[in-house]
């Protein structure tokens, strides 16, 4: 499989307008809810990503580069380079990754309180749409990203922990 040196744009404004969309849903839903829930969102997505940033990006090989999500050049605007041992060395678990997926599950909790105390169409659309996006859209986004990524070559710890149980004898 073709690894990328730099991403294609249209690849790279595809991963972040999805990104995009779901933050969007996630902060109107919440906003139902209250301004002060919106204001924690956005602060905790503001969080999330630059926690990607510091402890990931500025390890990536594409420290730098056009990578498939648009942030490592976005880190190497922001943060000194880091080593590229430690993106190799670093063991990660699913609990590692809760804080991103939780971008998606607030949100999810916030449409189905909502549709509890007052149904609204326009929620229970948003909330599928989340849904498809989330469990649907992320897989193949990532999935594709993985496939030509140049650090899963290198070492990816996850890489590693989804293709954990693959490949293994029984």
């Amino acid at each position: 499989m073709k690894t990328f040196e730099n991403y294609p744009t249209r690849i790279v404004i595809l991963a972040v307008i999805f990104s995009i969309i779901i933050y969007a849903i996630g902060a109107y839903i919440l906003l139902q809810l209250s301004v002060w829930l919106l204001i924690l969102y956005l602060a905790y997505g503001v969080w999330c990503e630059s926690r990607v940033l510091r402890k990931s990006c500025v390890n990536c090989y594409y420290y730098g580069k056009r990578c498939c999500f648009g942030r490592g050049r976005l880190c190497s605007l922001l943060f000194k380079k880091g080593n590229a041992k430690n993106f190799i060395k670093k063991k990660i678990s699913w609990l590692d990754i809760l804080p991103d997926f939780l971008v998606a599950i607030f949100p999810i909790i916030g449409a189905i309180i909502l549709l509890i105390i007052n149904f609204n169409l326009t929620i229970l659309i948003l909330l599928i749409v989340l849904i498809i996006l989330f469990l649907g859209g992320t897989p193949v986004i990532r999935g594709y990203s993985c496939k030509h990524c140049r650090q899963r070559e290198i070492g990816c710890p996850a890489t590693e922990l989804f293709n954990k149980n693959k490949g293994k004898k029984k």
